[in-house]
């Protein structure tokens, strides 16, 4: 193994991981198996797939015992992730949710860089955005909505959460603080400097009513291109495509489970010909 051993993790490949469930859309393993073959990283990074609570905490009980070195986490298990740990980091803590998990001597550390996911991809893509005093529209109020708005509040952005059940915004504002509003109605939109869709599913709003500077987001990336996206384009707005925040979260999630930085790659150009699209 290239470098030193980690945690209790010795004299054999590191074993890292992505888990979910589904997760056989992911393209994680992809970003994290091209970067380690790139780096010459006596390592692995494979799919896991618990059905339910009781079977992610098996897999976490692995990691504490020293099978795994560490794991992002999706859907549906994010929250979770963040109540198993030990300690968790100033992003995971803000949003009570955690995209990482990493094993090292019996304990777990819960981190978060779906923020960091958020403002790279909206750096790369909209770099004309400024997110200090931006009203920003987030369209649901599941996980992703959660896990993307803590690295917003910080860069002193003001959220709103427009869901179609009123009582889960309402609870997800209510744990993230005074700088998250719950949306009144759609009126809210005609305001907004950026509109995030955190939903798995095209949204149903009328983008004719955002202002032409608005900038939208797809946090979803298959396709790369939505259909939301699309029609923003259409009308002259700004798009960023959640592919770009996979991209942005990937770096600081290598360097928590391999405990090393990545080596240089053009991920983008990779995932793009692994989906077969051309944006």
């Amino acid at each position: 193994m290239n470098g030193k051993p980690v945690g209790r993790i010795t004299g054999a490949a590191l074993l890292g991981g992505i888990v979910g469930y589904p997760v056989s859309h992911s393209l994680s393993p992809v970003i994290h198996n091209a970067w380690l073959e790139a780096g010459g990283i006596d390592a692995a990074y494979a799919a896991f797939a618990p059905r339910d609570a009781a079977g992610f905490e098996a897999l976490v009980a692995a990691g504490r015992a020293g099978l795994i070195a560490g794991v992002n986490v999706t859907a549906p298990f994010k929250e979770q992730a963040f109540a198993l740990a030990d300690e968790a980091g100033a992003a995971a803590r803000l949003t009570g949710s955690a995209n990482i998990l990493v094993f090292e001597e019996g304990r777990v550390r819960a981190e978060s860089a779906d923020g960091a996911g958020v403002l790279y991809a909206l750096a790369e893509q909209a770099p004309g955005l400024k997110l200090n005093g931006a009203s920003v529209v987030i369209l649901g109020a599941g996980g992703a909505a959660r896990a993307g708005a803590g690295a917003l509040i910080e860069a002193g952005a003001a959220l709103s959460i427009l869901n179609r059940t009123r009582e889960r915004a309402e609870a997800l504002a209510a744990d993230l603080g005074p700088a998250v509003s719950v949306a009144p109605d759609a009126g809210v939109l005609e305001d907004a400097d950026l509109v995030i869709n955190a939903l798995s599913v095209a949204p149903d709003i009328a983008l004719e009513t955002l202002k032409p500077s608005a900038v939208v987001m797809d946090m979803t990336y298959k396709p790369v291109v939505t259909p939301l996206l699309a029609a923003a384009r259409a009308r002259g707005l700004t798009a960023v495509d959640g592919l770009a925040m996979l991209i942005g979260q990937a770096t600081p999630s290598f360097e928590a489970i391999f405990r090393r930085p990545p080596p240089p790659l053009d991920l983008r150009a990779l995932l793009l010909a692994h989906l077969g699209e051309a944006v």
